[in-house]
């Protein structure tokens, strides 16, 4: 996600100006905490997760003091307390449950940085990620211009009545395109699937049973560990949050049998933020397999033509949408 600052600079009345001995400390203070942020980040995230100092320093494989230390560089540099301490219990400020995401979406992507597993083409987001057994995962964010030129009119029309339906699920404009959609909803426990619709890739690629046995759970975590997890929940924090739309091409493996065998997919996604009837937020997915993806870095051999089976079709638009 690309953030921009903005710097503000209002005029200074000339007796507030200090002279530039007066800042040299200040200035060579952020400069030296800035080198240890990331073990400082480490420390933060950690007590923040088990939020008691012994499992913490354990964890990290530190010490008590050091931890403490970090807490505080940080807590001085933000201006505020990030932890409460009582009986020997953490417990999180408001400020720090404020600060927590991003400090874990930073901590992520740095790590995936530093492994190679995230990059940007043409300032959009490629991310990938591979075990020694075979698993891998690839996901290429795609400008919007590609639903324009692909020769499916699914992509386009779902886009078309999703504007059309304001991002409200029940809208009238929604129901042809509905059946195709997977629908989630985020909660404490992360991203549920609260809908699968019957036409949709899901319900192709693992069957209606399973399909229907999956709603209100929260989705399974692919190999990868608590860092690739993250990375995989910020397109759709993206999208539910700013309630806008994300396109993106992906090469996996999936099992699909119940003896797990991975077998090689690929897909186009489009994200799109939404609202259920009362109001809450939701986020609808349309997969479409596809062997017409685009990603960097991709031995394209690996690409596969979807079988005839899990192809979804769709043909109740007008000829007039139809390339």
């Amino acid at each position: 996600m690309l953030r921009y600052w903005m710097i503000y600079l209002p005029s200074i009345p000339m007796n507030q100006i200090v002279a530039p001995s007066e800042t040299t400390q200040a200035v060579k203070k952020p400069a030296e905490t800035h080198g240890l942020l990331h073990e400082m980040i480490r420390s933060f995230t950690t007590l923040a997760k088990t939020l008691n100092l012994s499992h913490a320093v354990k964890e990290l494989g530190s010490t008590r003091q050091t931890v403490r230390r970090h807490i505080t560089q940080l807590e001085e540099a933000k201006g505020a307390a990030l932890f409460t301490v009582e009986d020997r219990q953490y417990r999180l400020t408001e400020e720090g449950e404020r600060a927590l995401p991003e400090a874990q979406d930073l901590l992520a992507r740095g790590n995936a940085w530093l492994n190679s597993n995230v990059s940007h083409v043409h300032g959009l987001q490629l991310f990938s990620a591979s075990l020694p057994n075979g698993w891998c995962f690839w996901q290429q964010q795609h400008s919007l211009s590609r639903i324009w030129n692909a020769p499916s009119c699914l992509m386009r029309e779902t886009l078309r009545s999703w504007a059309m339906a304001g991002g409200d699920l029940e809208s009238p404009c929604m129901e042809h395109v509905r059946p195709y959609l997977i629908v989630y909803r985020h909660t404490i426990a992360g991203w549920i699937c609260v809908e699968f619709g019957e036409e949709s890739f899901f319900v192709k690629w693992f069957g209606w049973a399973k399909a229907r046995s999956s709603v209100g759970r929260s989705l399974g975590r692919m190999p990868g560990g608590d860092d690739f997890a993250r990375m995989l929940d910020e397109p759709f924090h993206e999208v539910q949050t700013t309630q806008s739309m994300r396109l993106d091409h992906v090469f996996t493996l999936v099992p699909r049998e119940s003896d797990g065998t991975l077998q090689p997919v690929n897909y186009q996604r489009l994200m799109l933020g939404g609202r259920f009837p009362d109001g809450s937020l939701a986020l609808y997915a349309l997969v479409e397999p596809s062997a017409d993806v685009e990603i960097v870095g991709l031995d394209h051999g690996k690409i596969v033509q979807p079988s005839p089976e899990i192809m979804v079709h769709f043909n109740q638009i007008n000829a007039k949408y139809e390339r």
